[in-house]
């Protein structure tokens, strides 16, 4: 039996990534340490779409998280799409940050994808055929104040995943990464109406159309996808100043 993992599955965005994946008609196996929510997501997609959902529940920044994953969902089948989704957004200045929260954003946002990457790409290099969808951030294209290490994870996974479409690609093998800005959901403590009004002005975009383009862009083999206006004229202007000129800007 064939599935799509999604890490990062019981909300937001990488709930949506399940949801559209299981309206193609894939098998899901739904990663996160949110059993409630992941079991209440699972029950959903069984029910609309009629799919096999597993679930599994484990912390992504735990040490072995990779390599259980994959045992779990080598005894269930084949995993042909990995979608790693999985990440948490925290601002705030470097010099106040915990050195444990260090520990955790990086194992969850780059140690542990690389080695799923490593683990289940590998399974797919060998059979010559699968697809990666990598979610990495526009933050990833200039510095960041106040998100320095979310921004520099972001930016590991933006070379990590080029690198692995190149290394991928002549083995049938395609590697997606996706840059998205800000995104309607529960990452933005935010009220209703401020959320309505950054979706009208095109700053911020919902889960279901962030997916949706990243899945578009899977399917059609893309290296990399950016979605939304806003985010590409935000990525294009990171990519063309310098640092020191747009600082400025998100000091504000």
């Amino acid at each position: 039996m064939k599935f799509t993992l999604i890490t990062g599955a019981s909300s937001g965005i990488g709930a949506m990534y399940a949801r559209l994946s299981a309206q193609a008609g894939q098998n899901i196996i739904l990663v996160s340490n949110q059993s409630q929510l992941l079991e209440s997501v699972a029950g959903e997609i069984k029910a609309d779409y009629g799919v096999e959902v597993r679930c599994i529940d484990i912390d992504l920044s735990a040490e072995g998280a990779a390599q259980h994953i994959y045992d779990t969902a080598k005894q269930w089948g084949e995993v042909d799409c990995l979608i790693s989704n999985a990440g948490v957004l925290h601002c705030g200045q470097f010099k106040n940050t915990n050195a444990k929260y260090i520990d955790f954003i990086t194992a969850l946002h780059f140690t542990t994808p690389m080695k799923l990457c490593l683990l289940f790409g590998g399974d797919m290099v060998a059979r010559r055929e699968g697809k990666i969808l990598i979610m990495s951030s526009m933050t990833a294209w200039t510095p960041f104040i106040t998100v320095s290490y979310y921004a520099a994870t972001k930016a590991y996974l933006k070379s990590f995943a080029q690198s692995l479409w190149y290394e991928f690609r002549p083995y049938g093998v395609t590697v997606t990464v996706v840059y998205p800005g800000a995104v309607d959901t529960p990452l933005y403590n935010l009220k209703e109406k401020p959320r309505k009004w950054l979706r009208r002005l095109g700053l911020m975009m919902s889960a279901e159309r962030l997916a949706k383009s990243g899945i578009r862009a899977l399917e059609r083999r893309r290296r990399a996808v950016i979605p939304g206006l806003f985010s590409k004229i935000a990525v294009f202007a990171c990519w063309l100043l310098p640092a020191h000129a747009i600082l400025p800007i998100l000091k504000i």
